[in-house]
This record gives C-alpha cells, sequence and structure tokens, in this order.
C-alpha cells in the first residue's frame, strides 16, 4: 500500500502519435528533478500508449489538473487500441501548444510541453526523462505575486485505499521557509534562477 502514504498528484499527459491521434492519459508516477533543474521524471510501464508515442516523437505536455477533473480519470485510464482519439473518448477539450505538435487538455491549471531527452530502461518499466520546453499557468490560480494559490488551483491528489483510488486535494498551512534557511550562509546558491 505505497500508494496509500504517499500522496500523488494526478496530471493528464498528453501525446500525439506519429499519424496524427491525440492521446491522453492520468499520470501520478512523475516528478521534478532537482531544484532548480528544468526536467521532470515520469515512470512508466512497458507497455503505454503514452511511452509509444513518445519514443516515436520526443513530445508530451503534462497537463496539472485540478479537482473538478476527477471525473476524467478513468476515461482516460481506459485500455483502448492506439488509434482511438482519448480526448475525443474522454470528451476533453484540446489546449494548443506553443513549442510541441500535442496539444495540453483544456480546464487544467497548468501546463508543462516537454521534449523526452533520456529513457531509462529497466525490465518492467521505463524512466521518461522530460525537459520543460514551456510553462504556462492561468492566471486565475496565481495569487498577487505570480505564486500558485493551492485554494485556487484545488491540485487533484490520489491516495490509494484498498482497491480504490481516493481523491483529494492539498490545504495551504500559511507556514512559510526561504531556501536560503536551509544553508549555513543563508544564501540560496539558487536564488538568482527564479524569476
Amino acid at each position: 500500500m505505497r500508494e496509500g502514504l504517499f500522496p500523488l498528484p494526478v496530471t493528464f499527459i498528453s501525446t500525439m502519435s506519429p499519424d496524427g491521434v491525440r492521446n491522453v492519459a492520468p499520470w501520478s508516477c512523475i516528478m521534478p528533478v532537482l531544484r532548480p533543474l528544468d526536467l521532470i521524471c515520469l515512470a512508466s510501464a512497458k507497455k503505454r500508449d503514452t511511452l509509444a508515442n513518445i519514443r516515436a516523437t520526443n513530445q508530451f505536455v503534462v497537463n496539472m489538473a485540478g479537482a473538478q477533473m476527477q471525473d476524467k480519470v478513468i476515461p482516460t485510464a481506459k485500455n483502448v487500441p492506439p488509434e482511438i482519439d482519448e480526448f475525443e473518448l474522454a470528451g476533453l477539450d484540446e489546449k494548443p501548444s506553443h513549442v510541441v505538435s500535442p496539444p495540453g487538455v483544456a480546464g487544467c491549471y497548468a501546463w508543462m510541453e516537454c521534449e523526452c531527452v533520456q529513457l531509462y530502461e529497466e525490465d518492467k518499466h521505463v524512466l521518461i526523462t522530460g525537459k520543460v520546453l514551456h510553462l504556462e499557468v492561468r492566471d486565475d490560480v496565481l495569487d498577487g505575486e505570480g505564486n500558485l494559490d493551492v485554494a485556487k488551483a484545488k491540485p487533484l491528489i490520489m491516495t490509494g485505499k484498498k482497491g480504490v483510488m481516493n481523491y483529494c486535494t492539498a490545504v495551504d498551512l500559511g507556514s512559510q521557509e526561504s531556501f536560503a534557511a536551509m544553508f549555513t550562509d543563508g544564501a540560496d546558491p539558487f536564488g538568482g534562477k527564479y524569476r
């Protein structure tokens, strides 16, 4: 029950086949790769249309979903033939991308357009490292300083419970610490990289 102890973000990964068929799948095995690198890492089973499309095109979009999109998880998770347009199947509208061919998922609160930079092949899974080429966030989920307002975005989160996916969201505790506080000299070596 690892998933019951790790609250996992629920994102949607959108890809496109070389023939132009749109694919979208829910994805929780995803994380950024070290601050302040512009890389993310996804874990995939070997037999996924998403992985096949990334192998073929080197492009994908990470769509950050809010809690209102919980009803799109199962329709996009179903095992359907690769020639099926999963945007149509799940009743999703597309959001045109800026620098990659696959569209994003309209209704999400943020989108990361990515290119694949490395696939790490294992016996039963593949780790996909992607470079974020373009990041876009809806204005209405940002606070006055341009930071994510968790109460407005309501990020979709999943925890596993015996045989079910339990959906939840994050709560802002109203408490902050600077990254610089981790360093003995009080200076964040990555501080200049934020904009």
